[in-house]
């Protein structure tokens, strides 16, 4: 049986990388943007510096123990990604090393690509066989708009640092593309994207929809026709890749509440995708266990895209008047930042 991580989490089923393991070096919300899809919430208030945030040793030490407990193909990537932005810890770098020299499944690392300017940055993600950086814009005034950045995360730095590693990076590089209602699903914004994107050269472009529960209230996913469009415009600079969902499983914990709150604390879980895991783990405990993550004080409840989702009590989720003004047409909000 799996004991209670602080680090580690999953496998888990990933859009992109199947079932897939996840290390999260980074303190709940620590991000240098504050996007208006984020699963995780709000980002308050924005943290651009690098540090040590958690234990290097720590991180290795549980994965290991998960590694050891789990059975060969069971897992697809360990993947570097999970509470906020993993370029943030400054021993990021000999994590992957250390990841490497333990085991031949492949190791993916999802970032924003924010930091990728940083020579030092470029070079600790080399490690990787998987980089999955996040463009959602091919304008200034786009970008800011979707990913409400630090102000010292301007957007030629984000060409520049792309541009930049994708000249120096041998392994694969996968952009991924959250698709927004209204915002980035038009003909321009597009277009405007694929230039942006031709310049960076994607092996593979990963388009997304805020399915799971985004910080906004007003973000919605895109009508199938806007999906068809992008996948038609941004098919010309790589090949898309339209992923699609999976199960959660919680088989193999010793205390389910613990496994569950470890995941949502990094992916929302939808009430129905919740029930399910459980019913998977132990159908006859499905109420039980309801009744205990409700009285734990560490999950909560929310309701996004007209569905309930489970998330961490810590996450911020603003309610529907305090979302609507950073809607589009409304006035950008002033945002804190560290």
């Amino acid at each position: 049986m799996i004991a209670e991580m602080k680090y580690i989490y999953g496998p888990i089923p990933s859009r992109r990388l199947g079932q897939s393991l996840g290390v999260d070096p980074i303190p709940l919300k620590t991000c240098n943007w504050n996007c208006v899809y984020c699963q995780l919430g709000r980002s308050v208030p924005l943290n651009n510096k690098r540090d040590e945030y958690v234990p290097r040793e720590a991180v290795i030490e549980q994965l290991k123990a998960t590694l050891d407990a789990h059975q060969p193909g069971e897992i697809d990537y360990i993947s570097f990604v999970g509470s906020g932005e993993p370029t943030l810890h400054i021993g990021l770098g000999w994590m992957i090393r250390q990841v490497k020299s333990m085991t031949d499944i492949p190791v993916a690392v999802i970032t924003n690509g924010s930091l990728l300017y940083l020579a030092e940055v470029r070079n600790e993600l080399a490690a990787a066989d998987v980089v999955m950086p996040t463009v959602v814009a091919g304008s200034k005034d786009l970008y800011k708009r979707i990913n409400r950045p630090h102000p010292d995360i301007t957007f030629g730095r984000i060409a520049e640092g792309l541009i930049s590693f994708r000249e120096e990076f041998l392994g694969e590089l996968w952009v991924e593309v959250m698709l927004i209602k209204g915002l980035n699903d038009t003909v321009a914004a597009l277009r405007e994207l694929a230039t942006a994107l031709r310049s960076v050269q994607p092996d593979e472009v990963h388009i997304t929809l805020p399915t799971r529960p985004p910080s906004e209230t007003w973000v919605e996913p895109p009508d199938e026709e806007s999906v068809l469009r992008a996948t038609a415009i941004l098919g010309d600079i790589a090949h898309v890749v339209l992923p699609g969902g999976g199960e959660f499983d919680l088989g193999g914990y010793d205390n389910v509440v613990d496994a569950v709150i470890g995941i949502i604390t990094r992916h929302p879980m939808s009430q129905s995708q919740l029930e399910m895991a459980l019913q998977k783990w132990d159908p006859a405990q499905v109420d039980e266990a309801l009744i205990r993550l409700s009285a734990n004080g560490q999950a909560r409840r929310i309701t996004r895209l007209n569905r309930v989702f489970w998330t961490a009590s810590t996450s911020h989720f603003p309610e529907e008047e305090e979302s609507l003004m950073t809607a589009p047409g409304a006035r950008l909000p002033h945002l804190q930042h560290a």
